[in-house]
């Protein structure tokens, strides 16, 4: 819900934008969309009208036609910054309107928190500056002070030409409208389960589990917690525990628990899967484990190399930690409950390794297939 409130934000962006185009010198219509990656080209974007406008809008800059970008756009401008910002860039509009800009002409890759260059561009600047990014219209023709001229377009300059991704720039992610920390020890959290947890499979009338009866939650790969701490609203009555590998990882996460005020009901234990938990049983059983092919991880766009590699790589073609997963998870769960596992685009793989269990293949808003339910009996089978 959030992400698509973000994703209108925009387009009403590119509205304004293209009204008010002439309000700083120099600067051509946003050029659109250049990426379509998420987590290292393994996730589907479906087409919107977000994406149709910023595809309209690179046309209109020329930017898929090999007309000339607009002069702030250019790669020279990127390299040669002198992190002192124009001074036609007055107003917030202004410097979201320049880093849209921007970022389409130095062919920016999404899909970190963000899928297109006004929305990347709102969520830096909105975010920079304290101000809620849902609710930033009252703010666009506020004018900016000289320090945070400065250290907008500073960072607007690093998005740019570090391809470094806006989340790490800011230190901050949101998954369903809950903001969380980070930092390059973690990757952008953006799994398609935070959507799962708030729709109907456990809050609708016939949920998959009753989820005030769940009492203990298991997350593998847990990374920056983020799904931990967010299990943690969806089931009212659990405890949750989480794994991960790394150490580092779970230093973040321990950070996000703390500031959502979670340490007396999640624990964070540091192992292989579910090495650490030895014979627990659990409820439901969270896993978005890495799961980008050899092939794709090698392709993946700049923005892609600041994640932890090992929160990516899933073996030759993805599947050999989902495997383990499929193997193991039966042995942690109590009769009637049920593993979500987040795949990517495994689906075609696990279905001919497992052509006997009973799949229940679910749908996002951003993508279809990419995550099943198998409840315990399927599991064991």
């Amino acid at each position: 819900m959030a992400s698509r409130r973000r994703q209108a934000r925009a387009r009403s962006l590119l509205t304004e934008l293209n009204r008010t185009a002439k309000g700083v010198a120099g600067f051509g219509p946003r050029a659109g969309k250049t990426g379509k990656v998420v987590k290292a080209s393994s996730k589907k974007i479906t087409k919107s009208a977000s994406k149709s406008a910023a595809k309209a809008a690179a046309r209109r800059a020329g930017t898929t036609t090999g007309k000339t970008a607009p002069p702030f756009a250019t790669k020279t401008f990127v390299e040669t910054c002198s992190r002192s910002p124009p001074p036609e860039l007055v107003t917030i509009l202004d410097f979201i309107r320049f880093a849209a800009t921007q970022f389409a002409g130095a062919k920016l890759a999404y899909g970190q928190g963000t899928f297109d260059p006004v929305e990347e561009a709102t969520f830096l600047v909105a975010e920079a500056l304290g101000l809620p990014i849902d609710g930033i219209d009252p703010f666009l023709w506020a004018r900016m002070t000289a320090a945070e001229r400065r250290h907008i377009f500073a960072l607007i300059d690093k998005r740019a030409r570090l391809r470094t991704p806006a989340a790490y720039l800011l230190n901050c992610a949101y998954l369903q409208g809950t903001r969380f920390y980070l930092d390059q020890r973690v990757i952008v959290p953006r799994s398609y389960l935070a959507e799962l947890l708030f729709g109907d499979l456990f809050t609708g009338e016939e949920p998959l589990l009753d989820r005030h009866a769940v009492t203990r939650v298991l997350e593998v790969c847990t990374g920056s917690g983020c799904l931990a701490v967010l299990a943690c609203d969806i089931f009212p009555n659990a405890q949750v525990e989480a794994t991960d590998i790394s150490q580092a990882a779970l230093e973040v996460a321990a950070i996000n628990v703390a500031e959502h005020d979670l340490e007396e009901r999640v624990t964070l234990h540091n192992g292989d899967l579910f090495e650490p938990v030895r014979n627990a049983t659990y409820d439901l059983i969270l896993a978005n484990p890495p799961y980008v092919a050899a092939k794709a991880l090698a392709d993946m766009p700049p923005e892609f190399a600041h994640e932890p590699r090992s929160a990516l790589a899933g073996g030759t073609d993805g599947m050999d930690i989902v495997r383990r997963i499929v193997a193991e998870a039966g042995r942690h769960l109590n009769e009637d409950g049920g593993l979500l596992c987040e795949v990517g685009r495994g689906r075609p793989l696990l279905e001919r390794d497992y052509p006997s269990k009973d799949f229940l293949w679910l749908d996002t808003a951003h993508s279809s297939g990419e995550v099943f339910w198998m409840p315990t009996a399927a599991l064991l089978a």
